[in-house]
C-alpha cells in the first residue's frame, strides 16, 4: 500500500507514525545551546560520552513496547536507522565531539499536511540527525506522489547565533527566570533556528513557542512557508528552561487542552482560546519529584502523552494521577511503562512523529484575536 503522509494536528485518528530508536545514542559535549538547557543542579552538568549499553537495552525495550501497541490498534510504524552518533560533528563554523541520538523525531521532522518539513535545530549536536530519518524520507517520496519533502534553511550554528554571555559562572535560576520572562533566549535573531517539537499544529493554525530552541525568525519563516497557516507566538512564564511545548501544552481533542500549571499560558494569549470556546485545564501533578537517572526532562514528561484519537491516549504508567484526570476529561487511557526511555529524548509524544493522522484541514479558531498572530 501507497504511504499517504498527511496530518493536520495531534489529536485526529493515528494511522502511520515513526517511532525513535535509543541505539548508538550519547550524552553530548557541552555546546552554547545546551549549556542552557541542562538544569544548573543536574548531575549532567559536564558530562559526555555514549550512553550505556543496559541503559539503550532498557530504553529499547519500551520503544518496542509502544510499537507493538501501536500496531496491536491498527497502526503503522516505521523506525529511524540509527547512524554513528558517537562522532564529532565538524563544519566551517563549529566543531563537536560527538552527536545525540534518534529516540525523539518529534524534534526533528514537522508534518504539516502533505509535507514533512526538517527542522534547523539549533544543538550543534544535532546538526547531522536528519540523516537516521532520510531512508523514510525517499521511502515516502518514491511512495507517494502527493508527499513533499523540505529541509528547512541549514543553519550556520556558529557563535554568532547564540547569546555566548547567555550562561556563564554566576548564572542562577532566578537569572535564568528573569530572562527568560524578558524573552531574553540564548538563540539570538541571526538565522533561522527551531525544533519541530515547539510547534504544535492545529489545522490551520501554529502555535510557536519562543524559547531556548526556537527564535522569532523561525516564525517569520514558517508564515512565509506555510501563507495559508496563521502563525502564532506562545510563551510559558514560569520555565526557566523552555524548550519544546509538548511538556507544557498538549491539546487532547477539539476544544481540549492541558497546561502545565507551572507554565501557564499568559493571559492575552489565552484569549485565542477563549474565543473558540476551548476549555483549557491544568494537568494534573506528576507522581514523581525527580526524572529518572541522567535525564534532560522535567518531571512534566508525565503530560508528554500521545493521542490515538478524540477518545484514546497513551500515558506513561506510573503517572497515576494523570491518567485519572484523562478518565474523568472522557478519555480511554492506555497506560504503558515508558520512563526508561526518558533519558533518550523525551516521553511518548517525543518518541513519536506523524506520518498520517486521518482528517483535514480545520479551522479550529474562526475567531481571530488581535495581536495573536505574528503577521498582524
Amino acid at each position: 500500500m501507497s504511504t499517504i503522509v498527511s496530518s493536520w494536528n495531534d489529536f485526529d485518528p493515528l494511522k502511520h507514525v515513526i517511532v525513535g530508536r535509543a541505539d548508538n545514542t550519547c550524552i553530548s559535549p557541552s555546546e552554547p545551546a545546551s549549556k542552557a538547557k541542562v538544569p544548573l543542579d543536574s548531575p549532567m552538568r559536564g558530562m559526555t560520552g555514549p550512553r550505556t549499553l543496559d541503559t539503550v537495552e532498557k530504553a529499547n525495550v519500551q520503544l518496542d513496547s509502544l510499537v507493538k501497541l501501536l500496531e496491536s490498534r491498527g497502526v503503522k510504524v516505521d523506525r529511524p536507522t540509527p547512524i554513528q552518533f558517537n562522532q564529532a560533528v565538524v563544519t566551517p563554523n563549529f566543531m563537536t565531539g560527538s552527536m545525540f541520538g534518534c529516540m525523539p523525531p518529534r524534534d526533528v521532522l514537522l508534518t504539516v499536511g502533505n509535507e514533512i518539513l526538517a527542522a534547523p535545530m539549533s544543538f550543534r549536536a544535532r546538526y547531522f540527525e536528519y540523516l537516521a530519518y532520510w531512508p523514510l524520507m525517499r521511502q515516502y517520496f518514491d511512495e507517494d506522489k502527493n508527499f513533499r519533502f523540505e529541509q528547512a534553511p541549514r543553519p550556520e550554528l556558529g557563535d554568532n547565533s547564540y547569546d555566548m554571555a547567555y550562561f556563564d559562572d554566576h548564572i542562577t535560576e532566578d537569572i535564568l527566570l528573569e530572562r527568560t520572562a524578558k524573552l531574553h533566549m540564548v538563540t539570538k535573531e541571526y538565522e533561522i533556528l527551531f525544533d519541530a517539537a515547539d510547534i504544535l499544529r492545529m489545522g490551520k493554525d501554529l502555535f510557536c513557542q519562543h524559547g531556548l530552541t526556537t527564535n522569532r525568525k523561525a516564525m517569520e519563516y514558517l508564515r512565509r512557508h506555510f501563507p495559508n497557516h496563521r502563525i502564532h507566538a506562545v510563551n510559558f512564564p514560569g520555565d526557566p528552561y523552555p524548550i519544546h511545548i509538548d511538556a507544557t501544552f498538549v491539546p487532547l481533542r477539539p476544544g481540549l487542552i492541558i497546561n502545565n500549571p507551572t507554565r501557564k499560558l499568559p493571559e492575552p494569549q489565552r484569549k485565542i482560546f477563549e474565543a473558540n470556546g476551548w476549555e483549557i485545564h491544568d494537568a494534573a501533578l506528576s507522581a514523581h519529584t525527580e526524572p529518572p537517572a541522567l535525564c534532560y526532562s522535567s518531571v512534566w514528561l508525565s503530560m508528554n502523552c500521545l493521542v490515538l484519537d478524540h477518545k484514546t491516549v497513551i500515558v506513561e504508567e506510573s503517572e497515576k494521577a494523570q491518567c485519572e484526570q484523562m478518565d474523568k476529561l472522557g478519555m480511554n487511557v492506555l497506560p504503558l511503562a515508558f520512563r526508561d526511555a526518558y533519558p533518550f529524548g523525551g516521553g511518548l509524544h517525543c518518541a513519536t512523529a506523524d506520518v498520517h493522522r486521518e482528517g483535514t484541514c480545520e479551522d479550529y479558531f474562526p475567531k481571530q484575536v488581535p495581536g495573536t498572530r505574528i503577521d498582524l
